[in-house]
């Protein structure tokens, strides 16, 4: 791998972690137009996932390390018998809704019954099936749909006003277990390659009436295990492969990687402060519908639009 190839990872890795944009659905595009390009070994991946992982935690290292030490008084005050729902901190609240909102995720590992599967399996079926092009192309378009709705339900909330004393009613900042378990299942969903983690979870979250900045931090701060899950798995399997790559590149991507993201975090808050989210709906619209296209005619031909090479 070369130190090019290194850095182009890396901003591809960066900006579509955060961006509602869908890294996955970006990763299958580019290996369908270019196959082989993304390759690189599973060492190089986990890095490039340590790098994201690095950007959230300095964005949101303030927030990260009170939700630490939150999470410690909780277990204090539970078996000291101190511990009131009622009477909860903004923090204590946002670590407790972190915990609720990861439990969705193990709905992905329930068996099918009569299928010997997994949910996550057929998932991963999917992926593997020679129409997966299209399903890209629809999850991104699904994207598209959510972030739009998304938008709408968080711009009423800001411009609903009363009809007779003329107050804007303002969209709540703290969670409850409910916007928890929508936004965790939103983030089942996010398996799907093409359909944004942070764009559906964020939607979700508007769409329950949550102060759209406060969604997005949850959203990242709930993604956060996600992403070390993932580095942890391909760390095992980069064990399993044996580490024979050059540290320069390596290090590089990751570098890359943790600064593109760093801003892309940034930017996406920017955006949804400014309400630009349109370039993100626009954008996932446009690339979603190209995709469905090119799926269709790939179908009819029975060969790669862009390489020619046969569908397998």
């Amino acid at each position: 791998m070369t130190i090019l190839d290194a850095i182009i990872q890396g901003i591809v890795q960066g900006l579509t972690e955060f961006l509602p944009v869908s890294s996955s659905g970006h990763l299958n595009i580019t290996q369908h137009i270019l196959p082989g390009s993304m390759e690189s070994s599973t060492f190089f991946n986990v890095m490039l996932h340590i790098g994201t992982l690095v950007a959230v935690i300095a964005f949101y290292h303030k927030l990260i390390w009170r939700l630490i030490k939150e999470f410690f008084c909780i277990i204090k005050d539970i078996f000291t018998g101190k511990f009131k729902w009622k009477e909860m901190s903004d923090d204590r609240r946002m670590v407790i809704m972190i915990i609720i909102g990861l439990l969705p995720l193990f709905l992905l590992f329930i068996p099918v019954p009569g299928t010997g599967m997994k949910l996550k399996d057929f998932v991963e079926t999917v992926i593997d099936s020679e129409k997966y092009f299209i399903v890209v192309g629809i999850c991104l378009l699904l994207t598209s749909v959510l972030l739009l709705i998304g938008s709408i339900c968080s711009r009423g909330d800001v411009n609903m006003r009363h009809a007779k004393g003329g107050y804007v009613k303002a969209a709540r900042t703290a969670l409850n277990v409910p916007d928890a378990i929508v936004i965790g299942i939103a983030q089942c969903f996010a398996v799907l390659p093409g359909l944004s983690r942070s764009g559906s979870t964020l939607a979700a979250g508007q769409m329950r009436g949550l102060d759209k900045q406060k969604a997005l931090d949850y959203t990242f701060i709930l993604g956060t295990p996600a992403i070390i899950a993932a580095a942890l798995l391909e760390g095992k399997d980069a064990v399993e492969e044996g580490i024979n790559v050059d540290i320069l590149p390596v290090v590089i991507g990751m570098v890359v990687s943790a600064v593109v993201g760093y801003l892309a975090i940034w930017l996406f808050k920017w955006l949804l402060k400014t309400d630009k989210m349109i370039i993100f709906i626009v954008y996932t619209a446009i690339v979603g519908i190209a995709v469905i296209v090119i799926s269709i005619i790939e179908m009819q031909t029975g060969v790669n639009f862009f390489t020619h090479a046969p569908i397998a």
